[in-house]
């Protein structure tokens, strides 16, 4: 029977689907789930709240499906319920309480499909006034009493406070809704005591009213406890205190006794009823004993003060001279400045250094003589009367290093003319070091150094160079006279001035082919930079730093371009840059050039002549014999004669003219035209060509023009005019043919040869 039960058991498991199919025919979704606080979401303490969740859940059979219904507050599970039913869940909170003030949701689970409504806020408001109880109204000292107070019908966790006059003396946390608390008093008299309490609801709490105040008396013990001091009066330092500690009117009680004596806050003894205690009165110690009686809760105090009169006074350790240097002789004293005469004689009161290797000799008593150390020690005086000992503040000893001999230096550079600053500085020597700079040992000013870091600087000027030695500076820390450094040796820089650019060529005149040196000189301390410039270049053709005043440069092979303007610059250390004036280099023509082009132009002029004589000749025939030039004529005419000058338009020739009476021609003029008209016939027969005078001039030359500076010359120049066409026989119809020398000086540069030019630019003529 079991097993058939088993077996029908397993084939219907196996039948139903455990996810949202029931049977082969049933399905079910769940719509929606909804929750619902009644009657409303804030409500008073003692309201009646009901939780309504509601789901709608859609299903394709007739049967009901199980439902799991599940309430959270704040989060966590607080009811859970299942129902076969379709019905709403109501979850009662009768007489709801701040506690139940929280965040609920509700979830439905149906065959592992599970859905969660939104979460809704419940609020309760309103605490009950707490109850305190107490178990005693009179109390004694120490007794203990238990308060309880309670807060009614309320939930949850809970923090009460107990007050005692308004001052909270304790607390408790529970979960309940009372809380007791064990109490004592200390304090004689009439105690106020009341509680509240405090229900946590995350994330606040609620605090409730002020509870009902009880009256408690608290009665004094009959204990007492006696301090005692012996002597108690005109105690000196050194004098033997006996000092007790007992309690009187003792009960016996189940409380632990203890007693403790103590001074200031130092504990000299403890026990249980009574405490003895022996000591010297020290006038530095604490003059207030204190003993104190603990039993349980129970603390009784009684204190004495007792004034102890000083044996002597704390001694003081000085020293002289105030400042020390090192290895010199130093006196420390030691001295109190006040003793108990009464009961000390000062032979009683030693004095002695600590610690003992002071490396100085007692030359009294209290009086320490010898050198000073090195470096820093620390020394502390003892004074001792009558098993008294006290220390002195330690005096740190810290022996001065004397100041070395300075050393004088220039900060950068000294330039003539402008301010510059000069350092003054010691290797050694304690600070302060006060610096004075001297000129002549003239005191000029004065710099304190007070920190490592400092420097004594001073800003001078100077206009002659030779008044930079005549500085001197005096270090001082002391005292004493101070040492005097070295007269100052520094460079000093005078500005670059009177800036020169000349030149020096292979010859008097700058040619093609030649060099020329350009030398920058100036006044100024080198070093100097000097940079050679042309018109018209942005970049300098030279530069060159030199230590000496002047620079040279040499431009080894000169061309026709080079001619132009030239200038330098120079700087040097003083920072300002002068400027020369230019200088105008004209590159002439090479020699061979100059002589080629001469020897040119006389082939040239010479080839001209020929060809032309060549082609009068050729044309007039018969007076070939008539081109023979003479100084004068046969039969001259005194009415025809002819003059004849001829000059090159240049600077060493005087301009050419032909002087003729009657008329002004060139040396290439037709016949006038007198002569004209009286020879016409014979004009026709001899040649239909116009009659021609010409002139040959003839130039001798220096062999090398450009070695010789001036030479003189003599020109000769050939001045034939032809008045006539008739034969050798008519002399006087002829004109005359002079003869004329013109001396000129030739310059050593230029050789300039002139065209001729038309009788219309030749100058008037000269008698």
């Amino acid at each position: 029977m079991g097993l058939l039960l088993l077996l029908t058991s397993t084939l219907l498991s196996s039948y139903f689907h455990p996810g949202r199919v029931v049977n082969a025919q049933q399905s079910f979704t769940i719509r929606d789930i909804t929750l619902s606080i009644e009657p409303s979401t804030e409500v008073t303490r003692d309201t009646n709240v009901t939780l309504r969740c509601q789901a709608i859940v859609s299903t394709s059979g007739q049967e009901p499906l199980s439902r799991e219904y599940t309430i959270y507050k704040d989060s966590n599970t607080v009811y859970t319920k299942t129902s076969s039913t379709s019905e709403d869940l109501l979850y009662p909170l009768p007489e709801a309480r701040v506690s139940n003030t929280g965040k609920y949701k509700c979830a439905v689970s149906i065959e592992g499909k599970q859905v969660t409504s939104e979460a809704k806020k419940l609020t309760v408001t309103g605490l009950s006034k707490p109850v305190l109880h107490l178990n005693k109204g009179v109390v004694s000292e120490g007794e203990e009493l238990t308060a309880r107070c309670m807060a009614p019908g309320e939930t949850g966790s809970i923090f009460f406070y107990f007050y005692e006059d308004s001052k909270e003396i304790l607390e408790k946390q529970v979960n309940s809704n009372q809380a007791e608390a064990k109490l004592r008093f200390s304090s004689i008299g009439i105690h106020k005591i009341h509680c509240a309490y405090i229900v946590l609801v995350t994330p606040g709490s609620f605090k409730s009213n002020q509870s009902n105040t009880i009256t408690v008396s608290v009665k004094e013990l009959p204990i007492t406890v006696v301090l005692e001091i012996v002597p108690q009066y005109k105690i000196y330092e050194g004098d033997q205190l006996a000092i007790s500690c007992t309690v009187s009117n003792f009960l016996h009680s189940s409380e632990n006794v203890h007693l403790y004596l103590s001074q200031g806050t130092r504990l000299l003894s403890i026990g249980d009823t009574k405490v003895n205690h022996s000591m010297v009165a020290q006038a530095k110690d604490p003059g207030e004993f204190e003993c104190r009686l603990e039993m349980g809760n129970v603390v009784k105090v009684t204190t004495k003060t007792v004034s102890v009169i000083e044996l002597f006074s704390v001694p003081t350790l000085t020293m002289s001279p105030a400042e020390v240097f090192q290895r010199e002789y130093m006196t420390l004293t030691c001295k109190s400045d006040s003793y108990a005469s009464e009961r000390l004689s000062p032979g009683q009161l030693t004095y002695s250094l600590d610690p003992r290797q002071s490396f100085l000799m007692p030359k009294d008593n209290g009086v320490f003589f010898g050198k000073a150390l090195l470096y820093d020690f620390n020394y502390t005086c003892v004074a001792q009367a009558k098993g008294i000992v006290k220390h002195s503040e330690t005096l740190t000893v810290r022996p001065k290093v004397a100041v070395s001999i300075p050393k004088i230096s220039v900060v950068g550079r000294a330039i003539l003319g402008q301010p510059f600053m000069i350092l003054c500085q010691s290797d050694t020597g304690s600070l302060p070091i006060n610096y004075t700079l001297l000129k002549d040992y003239t005191p000029l000013s004065t710099a304190s150094v007070k920190l490592p870091f400092q420097q004594a600087v001073f800003t001078v000027n100077i206009t002659k160079a030779n008044d930079m030695n005549k500085y001197m500076c005096e270090a001082k820390n002391s005292h004493k006279e101070g040492p005097l450094s070295k007269r100052l040796n520094a460079t000093v820089i005078e500005p670059l001035t009177d800036l020169i650019l000349t030149f020096i060529s292979d010859s008097q005149e700058v040619s093609e082919g030649g060099y020329i040196i350009f030398i920058c000189s100036t006044r100024g301390t080198p070093p100097i930079t000097f940079k050679l410039y042309r018109e018209g270049t942005d970049h300098p053709l030279y530069i060159k730093t030199s230590n000496l005043n002047h620079t040279s440069y040499e431009v080894p092979v000169l061309s026709k371009e080079q001619s132009g303007k030239y200038y330098c610059e120079a700087i040097n250390h003083a920072n300002v840059v002068i400027t020369s004036e230019p200088v105008f280099i004209e590159v002439h023509l090479a020699l061979w050039k100059k002589a080629m082009i001469g020897g040119f132009s006389l082939l040239v002029a010479l080839v001209l002549l020929v060809v032309a004589v060549l082609y009068f000749r050729s044309k007039r025939g018969k007076r070939d014999a008539a081109a023979e030039l003479s100084v004068k004529p046969s039969s001259p005419k005194s009415d025809d004669s002819l003059t004849v000058n001829l000059t090159h338009d240049t600077e060493v020739y005087n301009a050419a003219t032909v002087r003729v009476d009657r008329a002004e021609v060139s040396v290439w003029s037709k016949r006038p035209p007198d002569a004209d008209a009286t020879n016409d016939e014979e004009s026709s027969v001899v040649s239909n060509e116009p009659d021609v005078e010409y002139t040959e001039v003839v130039h001798p030359r220096p062999a090398d023009p450009a070695r010789v500076p001036l030479r003189k010359g003599t020109d000769t120049v050939y001045s034939e005019l032809q008045n006539s066409p008739h034969g050798a026989a008519d002399h006087h119809g002829y004109g005359s043919v002079e003869y004329a020398e013109l001396n000129g000086e030739q310059p050593e540069a230029d050789h300039y040869y002139p065209e001729v030019n038309n009788y219309q630019d030749l100058p008037a003529p000269v008698d």
